[in-house]
């Protein structure tokens, strides 16, 4: 059966690369952009600007000068992550190899690839928060009272034209929507992830993005039996994170897939795909401070 391998395996990668942004609930990270170069295979690096304050005006010197410093901040990407699957010749059937492989691969982008990466990268922000000491203790009865203390804490550092979002674990949003007292709070707004525009609850402006538990964790490591990421065992719940929209930056180096038949294939006679992603989660100096979570004891 003659495919062409190559081109089908970008056209369908772009796809994947499509749903990534639009399924993930971090995926509007890879919206922020960010005007960075890479150098060599891992790093990027990404320019931080800061400037200096005003000062008095002098009649008789005129202005004081003042620098601005552009610093050229490396980032290394630390997720090169793979999988290698197989489909046996007798399991395809009279739809062909293209729609096989949608089912196939998007279902496996769906529950594999994008769950490990939004733990990854929420797990990265709560960190950023612990080491920040912007963090407490999570109290699920006290859900709304934590969630406006969090906002604040943000919007005490960003002040109150900056797009918040909030990340609550199901714990919490239960919490929300079962409240009575928060009903007259909680609006529809609506927010651009991708090339689509959703539509999600908002408190007080800040939009609400409700986290599967499993993605709300402190820590994570290799799951060596089944693969992708499991929670350490000293991992703590998160039940609330917060930060603005444009803190967090997704790059995505690489989204690559390749196909062989089971003619090329040489350990087995099925229809192979090679998987690979190469990715991380930035934020830049200026809003490390920016980012604050409930998180149990």
């Amino acid at each position: 059966m003659a495919i062409n391998t190559l081109k089908f395996a970008q056209k369908f990668s772009g796809e994947l690369d499509k749903m990534v942004v639009q399924k993930s609930v971090t995926g509007f990270m890879a919206d922020n952009t960010m005007r960075a170069k890479f150098v060599g295979a891992k790093t990027v690096i990404v320019p931080d600007i800061d400037f200096v304050g005003l000062t008095d005006y002098d009649r008789d010197n005129g202005f004081t000068s003042g620098a601005i410093t552009v610093a050229q901040q490396p980032f290394t990407l630390s997720q090169d992550r793979a999988r290698s699957l197989q489909i046996d010749r007798e399991d395809m059937d009279e739809t062909g190899i293209s729609n096989l492989a949608g089912q196939v691969m998007g279902e496996y982008v769906k529950t594999k690839v994008i769950p490990e990466m939004d733990s990854y990268i929420l797990s990265k922000l709560v960190q950023i928060a612990i080491d920040k000491k912007n963090t407490i203790t999570l109290d699920a009865t006290k859900a709304y009272a934590q969630f406006v203390e969090l906002v604040n804490k943000v919007q005490g550092k960003t002040g109150f034209d900056t797009e918040i979002v909030s990340f609550v674990n199901p714990a919490v949003y239960a919490a929300f929507m079962n409240s009575t007292e928060l009903q007259r709070h909680i609006t529809v707004s609506n927010f651009k992830q991708g090339e689509i525009d959703l539509k999600v609850n908002a408190i007080n402006g800040v939009a609400i993005i409700p986290v599967a538990g499993g993605r709300m964790k402190t820590k994570y490591t290799d799951d060596a039996e089944n693969g992708g990421l499991k929670p350490t065992e000293d991992a703590k719940d998160v039940g609330i994170l917060v930060l603005p929209k444009t803190a967090a930056h997704l790059v995505k180096k690489t989204e690559e897939i390749r196909v062989f038949t089971p003619e090329n294939n040489i350990k087995a006679d099925a229809y192979k795909f090679d998987y690979r992603v190469y990715y991380d989660a930035f934020v830049k100096k200026s809003n490390l401070e920016h980012i604050a979570a409930a998180i149990s004891q």
